[in-house]
């Protein structure tokens, strides 16, 4: 009795659709790979799953594969294209492989979509990843003694100015003692509290018989012995 037709449809069970994409993924591979040395054509397979890439070339490269992929297709689609039109378009082609390139070597080298990676390009990977892990050692080396040899100097400048703060500080209080020394030893100023008063040069203690008389009257001659009490004489 003949196996019974499979119908074709999305596996719901996420377990069995992993299982059935594993086998044959890799009947596909094997497939292609039979196709190109037994008929001796050059194939290319790609493959891309919800998390990785996988694909398979039988020429050296993928990249020209693509390339002489798409010249075919656009000279397919375009019989006479304009010249400039072609150039242009044959450079966007060149360009977006690049950028393709440079994601898949990217992943490679985080360590993802390593799978389709034959032995030998995975030991070059493994020196580039060396190569490249020496480098960064060696400048993290340079990087560590250079941010120490700025921080021995920072810190001798730092001891430095301490010194000089050291000393001006010692140098004020010596100008503050000299100048309490000079305050100390100064001889005080003498205030005057008095001031002194003019005295008139003519000023007579007694009486004066001469201011009492006036100037024009005529001069008389006075008894002095009448003034003097007769006892004393």
């Amino acid at each position: 009795m003949g196996r019974g037709r499979v119908e074709l449809k999305r596996i719901e069970n996420k377990i069995n659709r992993q299982v059935s994409f594993s086998k044959r993924r890799n009947g596909l591979l094997k497939k292609a790979y039979e196709l190109s040395v037994l008929c001796d054509v050059e194939v290319a397979l790609i493959i891309f799953s919800t998390r990785k890439l996988w694909e398979f070339c039988s020429s050296s490269s993928m990249l020209k594969t693509l390339e002489k992929y798409r010249k075919s297709t656009y000279d397919a689609s375009h019989p006479n294209p304009p010249p400039n039109d072609a150039q242009s378009y044959q450079e966007y082609l060149r360009l977006k492989t690049r950028v393709q390139v440079l994601q898949q070597s990217q992943r490679n080298l985080l360590g993802e979509d390593l799978d389709p990676l034959s032995m030998k390009e995975l030991e070059q990977l493994e020196n580039h990843l060396e190569t490249s892990l020496g480098q960064i050692r060696s400048t993290k080396v340079l990087k560590t003694d250079f941010m120490h040899d700025n921080f021995l100097k920072l810190q001798r400048k730092g001891e430095m100015l301490l010194e000089a703060n050291r000393t001006l500080s010692h140098k004020l209080d010596e100008n503050a003692s000299v100048n309490r020394l000079q305050q100390c030893h100064q001889i005080p100023q003498t205030y005057t509290f008095f001031q002194h008063l003019e005295c008139d040069s003519t000023l007579q203690i007694g009486f004066n018989l001469e201011a009492t008389q006036p100037r024009n009257a005529p001069h008389q001659q006075q008894n002095y012995n009448d003034l003097v009490p007769r006892w004393m004489l």
